[in-house]
């Protein structure tokens, strides 16, 4: 799936504020990155087409729901104290139970694949006055203000089942997508240690076989 990109400035009041220069810059950066990576991903990379109309409000949907579900399980299942009920597991399985909904199969391109890569990337960098907020709260006991937002989830799903095969989901990702170095350093940390893959591990993540550790 073409990657979801959002990039922009984290407000003096921590909203985000769209920049559609850095975004534009960023999704070309990511694209290239993507591009010279996918070669170490030991399978054979069919880009989905651009879709129009009411493919593309599928397929933006599509897009929402898999960043939705990667912070679910960034928040319920990563981390064994908030687990949810229905996601604990007992010593005789490890079923990594997440999924998107078998509808992914109506999606665009979806009929010349196996798989779905989804991959989910949002930037805010700290403006000045969130800067300097973060300066004055330093000074006060108790607060804790925090200067940019770096996201970053990627997911390989069953284009049959809708279920989710493999998660790399990071609140706290590196890199600068806005230079195509650190657009590099970024996809690199999406895709460590997917399956069949020679990218190897380089930061702290945690793929779906890891968090019942």
């Amino acid at each position: 799936m073409r990657p979801t990109v959002q990039v922009g400035a984290q407000s003096t009041g921590g909203m985000f504020e769209p920049n559609g220069d850095w975004t534009d810059k960023s999704r070309k950066n990511i694209d290239s990155a993507l591009a010279r990576i996918q070669t170490k991903l030991g399978n054979r990379v069919v880009v989905a087409p651009e879709a129009f109309g009411e493919d593309a409000r599928l397929t933006e949907e599509y897009a929402a729901l898999f960043a939705a579900v990667s912070r679910s399980v960034i928040n319920y299942q990563f981390f064994k104290g908030n687990r949810l009920p229905t996601k604990k597991r007992d010593n005789k399985a490890n079923i990594f139970d997440w999924s998107l909904g078998s509808g992914v199969s109506s999606l665009p391109g979806a009929k010349d694949a196996d798989y779905a890569l989804f991959i989910y990337n949002k930037d805010a960098y700290g403006s000045t006055g969130r800067k300097l907020l973060q300066a004055v709260a330093l000074l006060g006991p108790g607060i804790a203000v925090k200067s940019g937002e770096h996201a970053g989830y990627a997911g390989l799903v069953d284009l049959k089942s809708g279920d989710i095969l493999w998660l790399n989901a990071d609140g706290a990702m590196g890199g600068d997508v806005r230079t195509a170095e650190g657009a590099e350093k970024r996809v690199s940390q999406l895709l460590e240690e997917f399956p069949g893959s020679s990218i190897p591990k380089s930061v702290s993540t945690v793929a779906p076989e890891d968090a019942a550790k």
